[in-house]
């Protein structure tokens, strides 16, 4: 039996399967990756500024217009939509079995396709709240100042993402139903991440379980007995699945 057919096989008789993504998983929707030579670490920020320091806690603090504008320019994309592999983890939801997605893409793009089971490593830029008042509003929601600066209607407050910056810390609900998750799922597929963002790659130690398919473009640092392989674009490796 060849790779392809063995995963397939594993999902068949698989009760729970954890699903591990990291920004391959947007790439096919055409949103960049962060760290290869066309993603949003290595574009011109317009500023004497990195684009970590940019997305950072004490910089959104100290410089909020300058933070939006690379926010809404880079990370913000209203107009795409799910990929075949969003579409296809919702699927096997729908043929009964439990999805649990683990992502550190900010997209929500899994919960567009219809999954039920998901958890932000790094938060959501569908989920943003005002620093005053606390009141939630969606990305369509958003009232912007002259500068730019998403503001609250009722009190004028700043309205952040709910995103994980640099020098915060990862969003405890979900980090604790993906730890959950992980210890109770039967098969993980760990899919469109190099695994070097830390802590969250770390997680994936919580899967106890003896079957692990790895999907990825280059090689990652990941080493369990009989896991099976792809190093190929997720895209390629989904299309068989499907078929």
């Amino acid at each position: 039996m060849d790779k392809i057919e063995t995963l397939k096989d594993w999902i068949k008789h698989a009760q729970h399967i954890a699903f591990f993504g990291g920004a391959g998983v947007s790439t096919e929707s055409g949103i960049p990756d962060f760290r290869s030579a066309e993603g949003i670490y290595n574009q011109p920020t317009g500023q004497h500024l990195s684009a970590e320091m940019i997305i950072s806690a004490p910089f959104f603090n100290q410089d909020p217009k300058t933070f939006f504008d690379f926010y809404f320019d880079n990370l913000v994309f209203p107009n795409v939509s799910p990929n075949t592999t969003h579409k296809y983890l919702r699927h096997l939801e729908q043929e009964g079995k439990r999805v649990s997605v683990i992502t550190q893409n900010i997209d929500s793009l899994h919960e567009q396709a219809g999954s039920q089971e998901v958890y932000h490593l790094h938060g959501s830029v569908g989920d943003n709240y005002c620093l005053t008042c606390g009141k939630h509003y969606t990305l369509d929601e958003l009232e912007k100042d002259a500068d730019g600066i998403p503001r609250c209607p009722e009190d004028q407050g700043i309205v952040r993402p709910a995103i994980t910056l640099y020098g915060e810390q990862l969003p405890e609900a979900d980090v604790t139903g993906a730890i959950m998750s992980l210890r109770s799922a039967d098969l993980l597929i760990v899919a469109g991440t190099s695994l070097q963002v830390y802590p969250a790659a770390g997680f994936i130690d919580e899967f106890h379980g003896d079957k692990v398919a790895v999907i990825n473009q280059t090689a990652i640092p990941m080493h369990r007995p009989n896991q099976l392989v792809f190093q190929s674009k997720l895209g390629d490796v989904m299309k068989e699945l499907v078929e």
